[in-house]
């Protein structure tokens, strides 16, 4: 286990957790420490957003399904979004909870997935205003005014009537939002619902999308077998990319598409077969163990391998790859001796190791028609991180696209291994350089594996949504009702960053 360093948080930052670690596990930390900490209210938490309002910093976090005490209100209320005020990240203050579906616990209720944008950055919208889109549950998404932070206030309900929801993306600078829904007209549990959110008080339906034959009255429908290659989280680069970036099948038979967005969204709508295929530029599909919960470009990636390559952009360029295929028109422009990769993250779904093994892939799409996987990267199994309880494995990696790590350092969220960040500066040969596992406090809750018998339950951390800010701060989310760390990277992992 050379890969583990324990050490014991000092007396002065044990006060701002507020609570004690156990015995079962301690702050485990390599290149990165504790910053500040808010305890979220000891509710289970998703995705974590940070938005810049004015000269204040706020974090914006999702969760899962529960109920819990809002000491603001003094009322027991349905887990749903926290609002933190991280200006200062070593005091964070929490300043409002926006209550959530009240369906059930777990992924049947709460909200766990939510976006932020700026009205000032749309040229349409309201400049003076803040707003919120976010799940609700498994049956809508809704928009929300947080101008305040402290008093949000509900504008719309953009869609509702589905049968699930999860990841969604918003383009600020559009309003054109990527909802994944479940509509129960489709073969799967999980697809895309595009909206123009440029008011977001009156949304517009844009389209549906999803893989041929996952469509209403589709020919030949996939097997309907829970989450089979359903649409797991997308992610676009806007007008100026034209790029939509698309995971499906989070744990297993994994699909990485990459859409023409402007075909997307200004091509035939009706969900055939033939319109559904027309936005498609490629189609990679991985192998049946193999997930994509996370695809995150990394375009216009220096590599030194590369660096006196013939760019497409010239004549001579050209003419000597197109005849192999390797030179895609349509494709956006690059950098001489660069590439472009998707760094696609599989879901660890199987507690204390039973499941498929998951791991993080890069994935060469510089010929955007034929992408290709060209490395891997995974923390190294240990049988103590397996049995620590819950699950041990990738989930996702940050989103934010800060200059800062973006293209040079990545962050996977590891459930009971933590936040891992991995160099990737070089594709072909990502490496781990710093990781944090925070400590289990008073609220840390059981993580149980099997059922019966054979059921385990243990006090484990569960690291499950991490986000970067444009300061440089790392954000990770506890699913176990730890709360919120804020971190930041030290030492030689910190020199690899472009602070």
């Amino acid at each position: 286990m050379r890969h583990l360093r324990l050490a014991i948080v000092p007396v002065a930052l044990g006060m701002v957790l507020g609570a004690v670690a156990t015995a079962q596990q301690r702050v485990e930390k390599n290149n990165m420490d504790l910053v500040g900490y808010d305890d979220l209210q000891a509710r289970s938490a998703y995705q974590p957003v940070i938005q810049k309002q004015g000269e204040r910093w706020i974090a914006y976090v999702g969760h899962h399904g529960g109920t819990k005490l809002n000491p603001l209100t003094g009322k027991q209320e349905p887990n749903g979004t926290s609002i933190v005020d991280v200006t200062n990240p070593k005091q964070p203050k929490y300043l409002a909870h926006i209550p959530g579906d009240a369906a059930g616990g777990g992924e049947a209720g709460g909200a766990q997935m939510v976006r932020i944008c700026n009205g000032g950055e749309n040229p349409r919208a309201d400049r003076s205003k803040v707003y919120l889109l976010r799940s609700f549950g498994t049956s809508a998404h809704e928009t929300w005014d947080v101008t305040d932070p402290a008093k949000p206030s509900r504008l719309a309900v953009v869609v509702s009537g589905l049968r699930d929801t999860h990841k969604n993306w918003w383009e600020c600078d559009t309003g054109i939002a990527y909802l994944v829904g479940g509509d129960p007209a489709w073969h799967t549990v999980r697809m895309l619902k595009i909206y123009d959110l440029t008011d977001p008080a009156k949304p517009v339906f844009i389209r549906d999308f999803g893989l041929p034959g996952q469509q209403p009255n589709a020919t030949n429908p996939p097997p309907m077998t829970g989450h089979f290659q359903d649409i797991h989280g997308p992610i676009s680069t806007g007008p100026a990319g034209n790029r939509v970036y698309i995971g499906y099948g989070y744990n297993g038979n994994a699909i990485l598409q990459i859409v023409d967005r402007s075909k997307l969204l200004n091509g035939p709508k009706e969900p055939t077969d033939a319109n559904l295929l027309y936005p498609q530029i490629s189609r990679l599909d991985l192998r049946p163990e193999d997930g994509a919960h996370t695809v995150l470009p990394l375009l216009g990636v220096p590599v030194a391998a590369f660096a006196t390559q013939r760019h497409p952009s010239s004549p001579s360029a050209v003419a000597a790859t197109v005849e192999h295929g390797e030179h895609d028109t349509s494709a956006p422009p690059r950098a001489p001796g660069t590439r472009n990769y998707v760094a696609v993250i599989g879901e660890e779904s199987g507690g204390m190791c039973s499941g498929e093994r998951q791991m993080t892939r890069i994935v060469d799409i510089t010929t955007e028609s034929k992408p290709g996987a060209i490395a891997g990267w995974t923390v190294p199994d240990t049988e103590e991180l397996c049995n620590r309880g819950g699950r041990f494995g990738p989930h996702s990696a940050n989103e934010n696209f800060t200059p800062i790590y973006h293209n040079r350092v990545m962050f996977v969220a590891y459930f009971a291994g933590g936040v891992r960040a991995v160099d990737i500066r070089d594709p072909f040969n990502p490496k781990e350089i710093g990781y944090f596992i925070p400590a289990a406090t008073s609220n840390t809750s059981k993580q149980c594996t099997g059922r019966g018998p054979d059921q385990r339950c243990k006090i484990s951390i569960q690291t499950n949504n991490v986000e970067v800010d444009d300061r440089g701060y790392i954000y990770t989310a506890d699913r176990a009702d730890t709360g919120m760390h804020i971190l930041e990277l030290t030492g030689t992992a910190r020199r690899v960053a472009r602070f």
